[in-house]
């Protein structure tokens, strides 16, 4: 990272400014990874219900997803380092807050405010990057982005069980707020102030747009979170107030005199497949996170531990892929870039469905091997075209696009790709399904993920054949 910049003109901070964005970058996502080791003992420190205690890794999650937007265009507005110093303020606050918690709905609303200040460290982390970083290097520090989420997201369940046998669960959310502190020393000393160009003149503020995109997004995160992906009456009336209440948002910014999202943004091409793309890939990668315990347990016979260490290799791999990604990007092309990321992960999906059933372990470790380094090449090069592209006023509001379609994807992707394997096994309860069942599972869920990737590809390449 030392060597990533390299000082050019008034505009590029050097080695403290992108020491802060990828450490804000590093703790959104341990924020997401560290809890999730934590949920037995918090459900026994509390005397709660597990299907309670999971709330403290939905709120999270729902926080980010709901603020997200919102945070990237009030970078726009008021510019995007003083956003970005409030957020990462809000997320040491929130860490402090989830440590002293007396009682788990205190822990719940911590976690929510420690994931709002995530959804804005994220947002505006992105947009900072071509105001940080040479234009030579955009790919790179884009890479390093993804090595840092990589890295959070690996390190998280780790480092929570190290703490937890130490300190004990406090100590989970408490080691993030000098951390944050430390991100947030380096981002006011080096991040470049200035004042955004959106505020060239007074825009009034979007609240309706604001309280319509996140009442939907709520309802949509909620109604394929609830209920473990089987959906009932709650599900399919949380889903229909999503689609009305989107309906309604898209009416609202048509006609807002400063609308949050501008629906002017969409008549870009190369952004809509940017943004469907980013989605279809997400929704992929978390089918490996779903799907791929209960292959490895139940067919191959793998205990916990030997789970663990198998599901760690992709983490470990998109750790190690994030900067050479970017590095490709920065010489071949963000365009070629995203063809070759999205062919790759192509043949890694259809390797998952192919490859364990016939080497066992070696199989499923060769098949995300190819599939992670794929993903990240994707992701890094997706992240660059997008926001070389973008208006410079429009920067925040549109990583924050970028993050939501990645967070939509999760979610549909742990609801969806979850539902079509239960579907394929042959029963809901996957556990006790046979491994022949479990394994066909697994080849029907991942071929049907090459075609999601293959959709990808086919609006990849038409965007470029347009363009």
């Amino acid at each position: 990272m030392e060597r990533l910049i390299e000082d050019h003109t008034g505009t590029k901070h050097g080695r403290g400014a992108v020491a802060s964005l990828a450490l804000s970058t590093l703790l959104a996502a341990l924020g997401v990874s560290i809890p999730n080791v934590a949920l037995p003992t918090l459900a026994e420190a509390f005397s709660a219900t597990f299907s309670a205690v999971q709330w403290v890794v939905i709120a999270y999650l729902l926080a980010t997803t709901v603020v997200i937007v919102g945070a990237g265009r009030l970078g726009d507005a008021l510019g995007y380092r003083k956003v970005l110093l409030a957020g990462i303020a809000i997320f040491a606050f929130g860490s402090l807050l989830c440590g002293v918690a007396p009682a788990l709905w205190m822990l719940i609303a911590a976690r929510a405010i420690q994931g709002a200040g995530a959804a804005i460290m994220i947002a505006l982390s992105m947009a900072l990057v071509r105001k940080t970083v040479a234009d030579e290097r955009t790919g790179r520090a884009m890479g390093l982005l993804g090595s840092m989420s990589a890295i959070g997201t690996a390190a998280g369940p780790a480092l929570g069980g190290v703490l937890i046998s130490g300190p004990g669960w406090r100590a989970i959310f408490l080691v993030m707020m000098p951390l944050a502190l430390i991100a947030l020393v380096l981002a006011y000393r080096h991040l470049p102030r200035g004042v955004s160009p959106a505020q060239s003149g007074a825009r009034p503020a979007d609240v309706p747009g604001a309280v319509l995109l996140g009442a939907t997004l709520a309802a949509y995160a909620l109604a394929v979170t609830l209920g473990g992906g089987a959906f009932d009456a709650l599900n399919w009336t949380l889903l229909l107030a999503a689609i009305v209440l989107a309906a309604m948002f898209v009416r609202v910014e048509a006609i807002a005199v400063a609308p949050l999202v501008d629906p002017e943004m969409f008549r870009d091409p190369a952004l809509r497949a940017g943004l469907a793309m980013n989605a279809l890939v997400a929704t992929v990668m978390m089918a490996t996170l779903v799907v791929g315990p209960f292959y490895l347990s139940n067919t191959l016979g793998l205990d916990a531990a030997a789970v663990g260490l198998v599901m760690s290799v992709g983490p470990f791999i998109s750790a190690l892929s994030g900067v050479p990604a970017g590095r490709i990007v920065d010489r071949a092309g963000a365009g070629p870039a995203v063809i070759c990321g999205l062919g790759i992960t192509v043949a890694g999906s259809l390797a998952l469905a192919v490859l364990p059933s016939l080497l066992g372990v070696a199989g499923y470790i060769v098949a995300l091997a190819l599939l992670t380094p794929g993903y990240q090449l994707f992701l890094a090069a997706n992240n660059t075209g997008v926001m070389n592209t973008a208006h410079e006023a429009r920067r925040g509001v549109i990583s924050g696009m970028l993050n939501l379609s990645r967070n939509l994807g999760l979610f549909t992707g742990a609801s969806a790709m979850g539902a079509m394997f239960a579907y394929a096994v042959g029963t809901r309860d996957v556990a006790a399904a046979s491994p022949e069942a479990v394994a066909a599972g697994m080849q029907v869920t991942f071929l049907i993920a090459g075609g999601l990737t293959g959709l990808a590809l086919v609006l990849g390449l038409g965007t470029r054949s347009r363009t």
